[in-house]
């Protein structure tokens, strides 16, 4: 098994309405936070975004621990699973993926020895509930701020603030012609 981008979720949709300006562009009063500001906010909002799990999981990637992510994926998806068998299924390959001693990529998480096999017979949506919260605060609090202050965060967050600089130059340019051109 392997936990590829087709088989990632995109875990929420992104909320809220934007509103527009005259000329259609995003209301600077009411602009929501897009890219990387997001993604500095909380680790919550890095992992709804498509886009941001992609960098996390190359930064994690980098340090050895892409399987925690991986795993967490996994976990919301297992939540959404629906039939004993398909349960049964899923629930044994995130066992044997990220939990069992011979895992591919095993996860470090406590209680793991006291998950047994026995427990992917009768499965239910909640039931790596523990054990995916202990991965969610080892990111939270270990790797999610190493990846704020990476270069791929870094040079990312650059790259949008550039373009977004260009933007308003292009917007301020246009408005300026409009008022002498007429």
């Amino acid at each position: 098994l392997s936990w590829n981008e087709a088989s990632l979720p995109a875990v929420f949709p992104p909320l809220g309405l934007e509103i527009n300006d005259s000329e259609g562009h995003p209301s600077s009063s009411h602009q929501t936070l897009k890219g990387t500001s997001k993604w500095a906010t909380s680790l919550e909002n890095l992992l709804e975004d498509p886009e941001g799990v992609k960098r996390f999981r190359e930064f994690l990637k980098k340090e050895f621990s892409e399987e925690n992510v991986l795993f967490w994926l996994a976990c919301e998806e297992f939540k959404k699973t629906e039939g004993k068998k398909q349960m049964q299924e899923k629930a044994k390959e995130i066992y044997m993926t990220f939990l069992s001693s011979k895992a591919s990529s095993q996860v470090n998480v406590e209680g793991q020895s006291r998950l047994s096999e026995t427990i992917l017979e009768t499965p239910h949506p909640l039931m790596f509930q523990k054990l995916q919260d202990q991965i969610f605060n080892l990111m939270k609090y270990d790797s999610y701020s190493r990846f704020l202050k990476s270069d791929i965060f870094l040079n990312l967050k650059k790259c949008e603030e550039q373009e977004e600089n260009s933007a308003e130059a292009q917007t301020a340019a246009k408005r300026a012609s409009r008022i002498y051109n007429t």
